[in-house]
């Protein structure tokens, strides 16, 4: 059951300047779920063990030793380092169960994707990171459907963008965490040989 409460997004956009790629969640999940101010907040959210496993082989890379919760500082100097953007698809959204399943999630106000866009020159490569920001996104850019896993080329914003659709690192996708993390390396293996000219 709902209100129909329109919560907005309480994040800023993180936009370092020479990112190459921008990935798009749908929407955090609710406050009390938080383990730091940042994307992918949820302890039980798998994103930034994905990304530990892809930078040093350890799924704990990013988690502060002996709590749970993940080193907000370090996650945001490794994105920084590596060209990462982060925001979500939607602005606005009303919780229609009142929880963090994107399932329940009605979308009342899209982000702005071409104004993200506007602030990230070098970006050319967006990645939506769960089937309801891969829907989203689709909707936005008109492009073609997105497979999980791979990626459709796209003249967005006036420029020509790989559209990828990952895993979602939510525990309630049926996918290992390795898994996952295999799956996300070779999506930035081919953003990094893209943007290195190969």
């Amino acid at each position: 059951m709902t209100d129909n409460i329109i919560e907005s997004h309480p994040l800023r956009p993180f936009l370092p300047h020479d990112a190459r790629l921008l990935m798009l969640g749908s929407f955090p999940p609710p406050r009390q779920r938080w383990c730091m101010d940042f994307f992918y907040p949820n302890w039980n959210n798998d994103m930034w063990r994905i990304w530990g496993i892809i930078a040093s082989c350890d799924k704990d890379h990013f988690v502060v030793p002996g709590e749970k919760r993940f080193d907000q500082a370090r996650i945001e100097d490794f994105c920084r380092g590596c060209g990462i953007a982060l925001y979500d698809t939607a602005e606005q959204v009303i919780r229609l169960r009142g929880n963090a399943s994107d399932n329940f999630l009605q979308v009342v106000r899209p982000a702005d994707i071409a104004a993200l866009l506007e602030r990230l020159p070098a970006c050319r490569a967006i990645a939506a990171t769960g089937q309801k920001s891969a829907e989203v996104l689709q909707s936005l850019t008109a492009c073609a459907p997105l497979p999980v896993g791979g990626c459709v080329e796209a003249v967005f914003a006036g420029r020509r963008l790989a559209l990828w659709r990952m895993p979602s690192s939510s525990r309630a996708y049926p996918m290992k965490v390795e898994r996952k993390a295999e799956v996300y390396a070779r999506m930035w293996d081919e953003v990094s040989r893209q943007d290195a000219g190969e």
